[in-house]
């Protein structure tokens, strides 16, 4: 594995943005970057994509003993949320995509950081961009990238035909919506009929969600957190609504940091997995706190062996510490190259490893305004 200096194609700007690639730049600051890439032989490719797939194995497995047994108290999850749950998974409810984000420089087994089970993003500059990126640098070389074939397949089994298929998000979001339009025309390929809607603009006619003309929404997929849907006043009309959710709701037992723990109980010393527990105490040395709800890095403190902190990135911690919803995980030394820390997030669709996405930052935490650096093979 290595970090290649690139010099970057003087129009790429004009290049992200006839590819719809609005976000290329956040804050005023390159999102996109071509000023890198990250290479791997294909012996290094293999290992993330058997890594990913045996841990995507690991997880459905917990899922279903999670469910079988109701062991879901250390989740803390509402009743409405197990019952959501169960019923998805008894359903056998099909999933369509998540993301492993592991810490790994190449040798030894990939370390898992955490599992973006639910509302993944970077998902179309994974695909898209980087491929449109690779023709152009080395066209002879390879990518961790199927992405886009995988999508498509995915939707066809997804036995949707004779459903309009409707995509929502958050508006004034540009990532959001940008991996929304994506996700949306790989199902427009595979054939379906789509409608875009925001989650302000949803009704309920007493029955059933409604569109903004009145139709029936059957199938939503929803780039909103299960967390903050169950939080919405028309959270008790899902169920009995019949809509079928996109992620579907066991995802949710797969979306929080408490997987982390559960994982580690279930499959101990496994290669791929760090220490972990609901516990402060129960890890040893260098360590890692993190909410069980955060994201993009919020809310996530390293610790140094003595307790000491090493870095804090604020955001949700203080509500998550108030509900003590914290798990803790062991540090693990992450890779650096050029002063810059990778994280390798292998992508999977309808539960299958299929692509490979990179940010990286000048600090061990990969948060919002983190890089993505494109990729190849030989």
């Amino acid at each position: 594995m290595q970090r290649l200096a690139v010099d970057p194609r003087p129009d790429w700007r004009e290049r992200a943005e006839e590819l719809g690639f609005a976000f290329h730049t956040i804050d005023g600051q390159p999102y996109w970057c071509e000023d890198a890439a990250y290479c791997f032989s294909a012996a290094q490719i293999d290992e993330l994509d058997d890594a990913a797939q045996r841990l995507e194995e690991m997880s459905l497995d917990l899922v279903e003993d999670v469910v079988r047994r109701g062991a879901d108290e250390p989740i803390r999850l509402s009743d409405t949320a197990c019952a959501l749950i169960e019923e998805s998974w008894r359903r056998q409810d099909k999933n369509l995509y998540g993301r492993f984000d592991f810490a790994w420089a190449g040798s030894g087994p990939p370390k898992l950081l955490e599992y973006n089970a639910d509302t993944p993003t970077a998902l179309y500059e994974s695909s898209v961009v980087q491929w449109e990126w690779l023709d152009s640098y080395c066209a002879h070389c390879d990518q961790f990238n199927g992405i886009h074939e995988m999508l498509i397949e995915a939707w066809k089994n997804f036995g949707l035909w004779g459903h309009r298929v409707h995509f929502t998000c958050v508006r004034d979001h540009a990532e959001d919506i940008g991996t929304v339009d994506y996700l949306r025309d790989t199902a427009l390929q595979a054939g379906l009929e789509t409608g875009r809607i925001f989650v302000d603009e949803i009704g309920w006619n007493g029955k059933r969600f409604v569109d903004l003309v009145a139709k029936p929404i059957t199938v939503l997929f929803k780039l909103y957190p299960w967390e903050w849907l169950l939080q919405e006043g028309f959270a008790g009309h899902i169920g009995p609504s019949g809509v079928r959710m996109i992620e579907p709701a066991w995802k949710m037992l797969l979306s929080t940091k408490a997987l982390l723990p559960l994982l580690w109980d279930r499959f101990p010393d496994h290669e791929n997995l760090l220490p972990a527990s609901f516990e402060a105490d129960a890890i040893r040395g260098a360590r890692v706190s993190k909410p069980f709800w955060g994201r993009e890095g919020a809310g996530i403190t390293r610790l140094a062996a003595d307790g000491s902190i090493a870095e804090a990135v604020p955001g949700q911690a203080e509500i998550a510490e108030a509900a003590d919803a914290m798990v803790w995980q062991q540090a693990v030394e992450m890779p650096c190259f050029d002063g810059f820390y990778p994280v390798l997030g292998v992508w999977m669709i309808a539960s299958r490893a299929c692509g490979l996405g990179i940010r990286e930052d000048n600090s061990p935490i990969t948060r919002n305004s983190s890089r993505f650096v494109p990729h190849l093979f030989e």
